[in-house]
């Protein structure tokens, strides 16, 4: 019986073809977007899911009070310290407690031939708790002294078709590492997908030897990351409640009671919650994040497809006295309502069927277009049951949706006024397709206003002042080791073209500046309890000229200046915050240098 339904409703569609297309083509265009949609919250929601235990994976974060604006804060650098304390004092919780620096962009250089690459070193162990797929070597490649490990890709880019196991490369013309393995690149839906080469720890410390022989006993650089395992058994809550007093029973005295005041602790961030849940309140509790814009997609999606049934239904209930006759006459001849409630949902299955091929073809186009705006690489998962099977409940819900009311309207004509000629669709037919109408109309209205709001918002962010100008302003990467000891000469060049009015350099970007961590710096009058995390940019001379600086008193870097190498240039937050009467003169030491402002 289905099979003839399915058979009127395909001959029904072929008959009225202007109306078909219509039907179809704008259901096709809402569920193209829900299918999209759909896609970008399946990513989201799969982020990090790549490795096998990412259920036990997490990072130590801290959480502290600031005891000069009393604000408590939650924050995911650590000491160096921290990785020795808790290796060797909570060993029954973790299988693996990983020191790291952040990812960042390095130079690779093999045979003369430089290339830039993001990358990252840590503690051996990484490979193994991360899970990597190894195309050579082992998950304990890493744990050889000056071992690299190369994602497919970076192989591929710097060596091409050779076997890059035991080529020596340099790293930024400072470290000689040695490559050990080749693992398959991460998606692109990971923490560390950017990655694409992890470099053993030695090196690092190797690079800087007297740093780390004074971090390793002095609790105050806070530029580490810190990774953890948890053993099999062992939740998170078991585990932070451990590591709860870590500050206050193993920190330095002379640190204990300024540790003790800020209520400073640790806590292991579940690597499931890193992307989504990035925002804390003050108890360290995860809130929101990009959570939000998860389950605001979640409800544009819905609302899209529920415009595009209501535009169905007022369609369908719009053609209801050309489709009276059929009705009366199937009635005459003995069909039940049923069976004409049947036949009508028939219709708006097939229809929603179409809709969905159709859809499939718009989202195929549109899906490059789509990963580009969004930042992802985002497939349409064929061979995933569990996506089809979410595409055939959506079929079925919007097939349902969107013929329900029609069915239920056109099964109930009296066959007797039909035949007679004397029916009209009367209040019952366009009393809900008003309602309709204006509801359908309202959340458009609601859509198009939060578009604007949204662009305005951009638009606002884009134009505001940002305390330099902008307009002409280029930043270029300068890490590679061929700029060494070539600067002045490259901004003389550079400046003679005519093309470039002035060239300064700096340790960052201009919108990358570090913390100092909270430390390091002290001045006179400074209140003890004070813990200054200033943003830090070591620059040369006429940076401020560069990026257009407005000076409220004092001067730029200059060269005609000798002193100016023990000189700093703050801004008149940090003036306030210091409490300055007269900064311009004053000494502040500086990481152990006094130096004058």
């Amino acid at each position: 019986m289905f099979k003839n339904y399915l058979k009127i409703a395909w001959r029904n569609l072929k008959r009225n073809k202007g109306y078909s297309a219509i039907n179809i083509g704008g259901l096709a265009l809402g569920m193209a977007v829900v299918i999209m949609i759909g896609l970008w919250v399946i990513d989201e929601f799969t982020f990090n899911k790549y490795h096998t235990n990412h259920d036990k994976i997490a990072q130590i974060y801290n959480r502290g009070q600031n005891l000069t604006t009393g604000e408590i804060g939650t924050f995911n650098s650590t000491l160096y310290t921290m990785g020795t304390v808790i290796k060797e004092n909570y060993s029954d919780y973790f299988d693996h407690v990983l020191r790291s620096t952040w990812g960042g962009d390095y130079v690779l250089t093999e045979s003369g031939e430089s290339f830039t690459q993001s990358g990252q070193f840590i503690e051996s162990g990484a490979l193994d708790m991360l899970s990597l797929e190894m195309i050579q070597g082992s998950h304990a490649s890493l744990e050889e002294l000056n071992a690299v490990v190369l994602s497919e890709s970076a192989s591929t880019a710097i060596f091409g078709k050779e076997n890059p196991i035991g080529k020596s490369i340099k790293i930024n013309n400072e470290m000689d590492a040695v490559v050990k393995g080749v693992y398959k690149d991460l998606p692109k839906n990971n923490s560390f997908g950017y990655l694409k080469f992890f470099g053993n720890w030695n090196l690092v410390e190797a690079n800087e030897p007297e740093r780390f022989e004074r971090i390793k006993t002095v609790w105050d650089d806070w530029s580490f990351q810190l990774y953890v395992q948890l053993k099999p058994g062992i939740d998170f809550e078991s585990a932070n409640t451990a590591l709860q007093n870590v500050y206050t029973q193993y920190g330095p005295s002379d640190e204990l009671e300024i540790f003790g005041r800020r209520g400073l602790h640790p806590f292991a961030y579940p690597m499931d919650k890193w992307h989504l849940y990035s925002e804390f309140d003050e108890q360290g509790k995860p809130t929101e994040g990009r959570i939000t814009f998860v389950w605001l997609f979640i409800a544009i999606g819905a609302f899209v497809l529920f415009l595009a049934c209501i535009n169905f239904m007022n369609l369908s209930t719009a053609r209801s006295e050309k489709r009276s006759k059929e009705v009366g006459i199937r009635k005459t001849l003995g069909s039940k309502k049923k069976q004409l409630v049947l036949q009508f949902l028939s219709e708006s299955l097939l229809i929603s069927s179409l809709a969905t091929v159709l859809a499939f073809l718009l989202v195929l186009l549109s899906l490059p277009w789509f990963n580009d705006l969004a930042g992802k690489a985002m497939e349409i998962p064929w061979a995933n049951p569990v996506f089809w099977l979410a595409i055939v409940f959506t079929i079925l819900i919007t097939g349902l949706l969107a013929g329900s009311y029609p069915a239920l309207y056109l099964s109930s004509f009296r066959p007797v006024k039909v035949l007679k000629g004397t029916f009209k669709a009367g209040r019952y037919a366009t009393a809900p397709r008003k309602v309709l109408v204006v509801f359908q109309f309202a959340v458009s209205i609601m859509l198009a206003v939060g578009t604007v709001i949204v662009f305005n918002q951009i638009e606002f962010t884009k134009d505001r002042p940002l305390g330099y100008d902008q307009n002409n302003l280029i930043s270029v990467p300068m890490n590679n080791p061929e700029y060494a000891g070539k600067y002045d000469l490259l901004r003389a060049e550079l400046k003679n073209t005519g093309a470039v009015e002035e060239m300064t350099q700096s340790s960052s970007p201009l919108m990358g500046v570090h913390s100092n961590g909270g430390g390091g710096l002290n001045w006179v009058g400074k209140d003890p309890e004070l813990s200054p995390d200033f943003g830090i940019l070591r620059v040369t001379h006429d940076y401020g000229k560069t990026v257009g600086w407005q000076f409220v008193e004092g001067r730029d870097f200059s060269r005609d200046y000798a002193s100016d190498s023990l000189a700093i240039i703050i801004n008149e937050s940090a003036v306030a915050y210091m409490g300055l009467e007269n900064p311009v003169g004053t000494f502040i030491e500086f990481g152990g240098l006094t130096v004058h402002r």
